[in-house]
């Protein structure tokens, strides 16, 4: 990744709740086990109803969301992604099926974070933190 990639995916980790429990150090541990998609034009990245298992950060490129909602066959546009945008987040705190179907609309690079590693960081990340407080407040 470019030093300018990992700065809009540390900008985004920044800003998310789920990453809010996690120190710099930690932080930059999920960036650097982000790995690059490269997706072509009109690919789709997640379906609506599908299991979700990560999290994506776009780099470059923009991607286009829909959702068929009940009573139509047609979908509807509700979100436009562009660089530093990230989506599927819902996948991995709440293993939730995704929500809408999200494609891609020209050629784009994603950064993308799976369950298992998400889990790995961020848990065990949770989990000493606790451990070293009760151990504070012992």
């Amino acid at each position: 990744k470019s030093a300018e990639a990992k700065a809009a995916i540390m900008d985004k980790i920044n800003k998310s709740f789920m990453f809010s429990g996690l120190d710099e150090n930690e932080k930059q541990i999920v960036v650097d086990a982000m790995d690059e998609k490269k997706c072509f034009m009109k690919e789709c990245i997640i379906k609506e109803g599908d299991e979700g298992d990560c999290l994506y950060v776009v780099a470059s490129g923009t991607l286009t969301c829909t959702k068929v909602f009940k009573g139509n066959t047609d979908p509807t546009v509700l979100k436009m992604y562009e660089p530093g945008e990230a989506f599927g987040e819902l996948a991995l705190l709440y293993n939730a099926p995704r929500a809408a179907t999200i494609t891609s609309d020209a050629e784009s690079l994603l950064y993308v974070l799976d369950r298992p590693t998400f889990n790995h960081i961020v848990k065990d990340a949770a989990i000493r933190k606790k451990d070293k407080y009760e151990e504070f407040l012992k």
